[in-house]
């Protein structure tokens, strides 16, 4: 059994899918329910709920109307709109305390990220896209479970300029997108959300590129926002994905992203 397998398997505090998130994605997953099937999961959580309305009412939506009720606010939204919400707020707590505030403002702007170009270069669904984008580091959650001072040693490196897959390799054994990999099937997560999660860092040997290449670019995008960044040529040169000006794109989805922050820290 290789490094990553024991990690997962083996480890007590790997972290378990929400409960909250269990429950809503198996009503999304049954062709039989529908949108008042979502709302009576939505209705037990009442933070959950008050977070959802919360959002729906803000400026990322723009209803003309205020919504008060979750039965009002999901045919508004829809089901996929529904499950990114539910997803954000049930990894929340998850996120900000086995990773901190920077890998849950990163994987939110990683995620409307993914939407964005999903929506712009017609490649995927971008409900799906959003998911990929926010689950995307799951794997470091693992990590810095196992070793936080470790992880704090990696953090600092790479803040430094070392490429973050070979210094978790060089400490762990292992990296984030292999563990983040294996933490998504053992929750039994989309394929599509799998592979992104794997190969966010080399789309190019996915067999799903065009997705993965939108979580690569992504997650670029939603890098520490104070410094400049860019996609590496090597890997992009297969992409079917040409962007004219990588900056107007990451500024559009930076000001997108930090509405959205904004609604969630409410």
């Amino acid at each position: 059994m290789d490094v990553t397998n024991k990690l997962i398997l083996n480890y007590n505090d790997i972290p378990a899918m929400p409960n909250v998130m269990v429950k809503a994605l198996n009503v999304i997953k049954d062709e039989g329910s529908g949108l008042n099937d979502l709302a009576d999961v939505m209705c037990y959580d009442q933070a959950l709920t008050t977070q959802v309305l919360k959002l729906v009412n803000s400026a990322y939506y723009g209803f003309a109307q205020q919504i008060t009720s979750i039965n009002k606010a999901l045919p508004l939204i829809g089901m996929d709109q529904a499950k990114n919400i539910i997803i954000t707020f049930a990894m929340k707590p998850m996120l900000t305390s086995r990773g901190g505030k920077i890998l849950w403002e990163h994987s939110i702007r990683a995620a409307v990220g993914c939407e964005y170009l999903a929506k712009e270069f017609r490649l995927m669904d971008p409900s799906e896209a959003f998911v990929i984008g926010f689950l995307h580091d799951i794997g470091k959650i693992v990590l810095n479970v196992k070793n936080p001072a470790v992880y704090k040693k990696t953090v600092d490196l790479v803040a430094k300029g070392a490429n973050i897959i070979d210094v978790e390799n060089m400490f762990f054994g292992t990296n984030h997108c292999d563990v983040g990999f294996l933490l998504a099937k053992k929750w039994q997560l989309p394929i599509v959300v799998i592979n992104g999660i794997k190969y966010h860092h080399n789309p190019q040997s996915s067999s799903m590129s065009n997705f993965a290449y939108i979580v690569y670019i992504a997650d670029k995008m939603a890098q520490d926002i104070k410094r400049e960044v860019q996609l590496d040529a090597g890997i992009m040169k297969n992409s079917n994905i040409q962007l004219d000006d990588f900056n107007v794109y990451r500024e559009a989805i930076l000001a997108k992203s930090e509405i959205l922050l904004a609604s969630l820290s409410r």
